[in-house]
C-alpha cells in the first residue's frame, strides 16, 4: 500500500537511488569497449548473489518458491525480464556510442508514456493537464524526429521497454525484492550460455581482459542490483507524488553528464525540443500534486 506520508528514511533511500542511476552513465562507459550483450550479461550474474542476500537477510525466500511453482506468475516474470534487459541493452548501447543525451530523453519522456499507457490499455481518465503534457511531449520528439530525419531511437526504446516493464510488473503479484531476484535467475541461464561461448572463442573480457575490467565487470551487479533493491524499500515510504518529482533526479545527472562531460553536441533541435519535455514534466508534475488536495477537500 503506498504511503500517505513521506518518510525520511524513504526520502534518503530513494534518493540515494536515482543519485546512483544518475552517476551510471560515467561507470557505463568505462565499459565502452566491451560489447552491451557481454556487459548486460554480467548485470545479471552478479546481481544474483546481492539480491539473493537481500531476501535471505529478510527473510523472504518462501516468496520466492511459491513464485516457481506458479506458472502465471513465472510466465509474467519471464516478460518483465526480457524487458529489463531489452532496456539495460540500449542503456549500455547508447552510453557507449555517444547517445547519453538521447537516453536522458528517454528517462524524462517515461512518466509521461505511462500516463499514455494508463489510458490506452487501463481506461485512465486523463486530465486537460495530463493530455496538454503528453501532446507537448510527443510534439517535441516531433520536432527531433524531423531535424535529424529519424525517430530518437535510443530515446524512444528505452521510454517504450521501462514503461512496459513497470506496466507488467505490477501485474506480477510479488515483492519487488522477490521479483528482481526471479527476474535475473531468469536471465541466469542465457547470460551464462553467452559467456561460455564468448569463452570458448577466446573473446571474453572477464578472465580475458584486464584486471581493470574483471573487476568493472564484477561491479556491474553492484551499480545494477543495489539502486533498484534501496528504490523499492524506499518507494514504499514515499507518497507517490514525491516520488515523481525525485525521479528527474537521475535523467537531470544523465542529461548533464552527457553535455558537459561526454561532450555530446546540444544541437538547435535539442534546444528546442528539451525545455519543451521539461515544460511538459512541469505541467504533468503540477497535475499530480493538484490531485492529493483536491482528495482532501
Amino acid at each position: 500500500m503506498q504511503a500517505n506520508e513521506d518518510s525520511p528514511r524513504g526520502f534518503v533511500l530513494a534518493t540515494t537511488a536515482y543519485l546512483i542511476w544518475g552517476v551510471l552513465p560515467l561507470y557505463m562507459k568505462a565499459l565502452a569497449h566491451i560489447p552491451p550483450a557481454e556487459v548486460i550479461a554480467h548485470r545479471v550474474l552478479w546481481s544474483i548473489p546481492i539480491a539473493g542476500l537481500v531476501l535471505m537477510l529478510t527473510g523472504r525466500t518462501g516468496d520466492l518458491k511459491i513464485a516457481v511453482r506458479s506458472p502465471r506468475m513465472l510466465g509474467m516474470a519471464v516478460v518483465t525480464a526480457c524487458l529489463i534487459s531489452v532496456n539495460w541493452g540500449i542503456y549500455v548501447w547508447a552510453i557507449a556510442n555517444g547517445y547519453a543525451l538521447d537516453a536522458a530523453l528517454g528517462y524524462y519522456i517515461n512518466p509521461l508514456f505511462s500516463v499514455f499507457l494508463g489510458a490506452v490499455l487501463l481506461g485512465e481518465r486523463l486530465s486537460r493537464l495530463q493530455i496538454a503534457a503528453v501532446a507537448l511531449a510527443a510534439a517535441a520528439v516531433l520536432i527531433l524526429t524531423l531535424a535529424s530525419g529519424r525517430v530518437p531511437l535510443v530515446a524512444f526504446g528505452l521510454t517504450v521497454s521501462w514503461g512496459a516493464y513497470a506496466f507488467f510488473k505490477k501485474a506480477l503479484p510479488i515483492g519487488p525484492n522477490q521479483g528482481f531476484l526471479l527476474e535475473v535467475l531468469i536471465l541466469m541461464p542465457p547470460a551464462l550460455a553467452y559467456l561460455g561461448w564468448l569463452g570458448l572463442q577466446g573473446e571474453g573480457h572477464f578472465l580475458g581482459g584486464t584486471t581493470r575490467d574483471l573487476w568493472l565487470l564484477l561491479g556491474t551487479g553492484v551499480v545494477t542490483a543495489v539502486p533498484l533493491l534501496v528504490y523499492a524499500n524506499g518507494a514504499k515510504l514515499l507518497r507517490l507524488s514525491t516520488i515523481g518529482i525525485l525521479q528527474y533526479i537521475a535523467p537531470t545527472m544523465i542529461f548533464l553528464t552527457a553535455v558537459l562531460i561526454f561532450g555530446e553536441a546540444f544541437d538547435p533541435a535539442r534546444r528546442v525540443a528539451f525545455p519543451m519535455i521539461w515544460l511538459a514534466l512541469v505541467i504533468y508534475t503540477g497535475s499530480m500534486l493538484r490531485r492529493p488536495r483536491r482528495q482532501l477537500s
